[in-house]
């Protein structure tokens, strides 16, 4: 082979082994840009990999979501799920490139964690609060609230109106994640979060301890009109639907927000708070 031809075959090689190695980098770089600017909570909340999760579990760490490829359940991902049954966690069944796409470190192995960023209460502890403070119970129940940043500045301004606690559903809902917690700004400290299987369920139980719910709807009497006193439960709906209807019907009242505007709907933590502070002004 002449001087050239191997010049230009060492170039080839060269270039291929550059090529390799861009992609490795490439790699990297994606990985580690997924990370950047995420804080230590989030970090931490992100489990993956099928043993980090079984142990996960078995120490008895709140998980909030579980992602799982949707296909090839052997038997680690079958331990996951089980544990996952047991503990009432949200399952979703992913897509590879998705679960992909969530990795932080590209070796997910088929099932991702989110696990919850902050502990939760439980329903007697918000009842508790209140007893101790000589107050009737004001809760705040969520139906739905899916956008993490809507549920920390909803729990954010439940904790400045006097709200004894906050009730959430574990399952289509979103959760303690990072992300909330940071929105709460510091609240979630401050004010009981319980995490319940069935939002309806759990007004019944709680109408048994003498509350009255009122919920946020379009469709009912304004605000203003209403009796919101004594002890209550203020239930405010997802930000796409609203209040489910079997969550409406358990309600006493349905209370709407006056508006004026050429826009139909307020955010949902706005509405929340709009509500909120009627309740105070009411109590007060």
């Amino acid at each position: 082979m002449s001087r050239d031809n191997k010049k230009a075959a060492g170039d080839r090689r060269r270039g291929v082994l550059d090529h390799t190695e861009k992609k490795t980098v490439s790699s990297e770089e994606r990985y580690a840009r997924k990370a950047d600017g995420m804080s230590e909570e989030e970090l931490s909340g992100r489990i993956e990999g099928r043993n980090a999760v079984i142990e996960a579990y078995r120490s008895g760490r709140t998980i909030d979501k579980l992602f799982v490829l949707e296909e090839n359940h052997d038997g680690p991902i079958s331990t996951i799920l089980r544990e996952a049954k047991k503990a009432g966690t949200y399952v979703s069944f992913v897509s590879k490139e998705r679960l992909n796409e969530m990795s932080l470190t590209g070796h997910h192995q088929g099932v991702i964690a989110q696990a919850a960023a902050f502990s939760y209460a439980e329903t007697e502890d918000i009842l508790k609060k209140a007893e101790e403070l000589g107050e009737p119970p004001f809760i705040v129940l969520l139906d739905g609230i899916e956008d993490p940043h809507n549920l920390g500045a909803i729990i954010r301004t439940a904790c400045q109106a006097g709200a004894h606690g906050v009730i959430i559903p574990k399952h289509r809902a979103s959760g303690l994640t990072p992300v909330a917690v940071r929105a709460s700004a510091g609240a979630v400290n401050h004010i009981p979060v319980a995490r319940v299987s069935n939002i309806g369920r759990e007004i019944e139980k709680l109408k048994e301890k003498g509350l009255w719910f009122v919920c946020a709807d379009m469709d009912g009497k304004r605000m203003y009109d209403l009796p919101l006193t004594g002890p209550i439960g203020l239930v405010v709906g997802s930000e796409g639907s609203g209040v489910s209807r079997l969550v409406k019907e358990k309600c006493d009242y349905i209370a709407s927000i006056p508006m004026t505007g050429k826009i139909d709907s307020l955010n949902a933590s706005v509405a929340a708070g709009v509500l909120m502070y009627e309740i105070v002004r009411q109590r007060g």
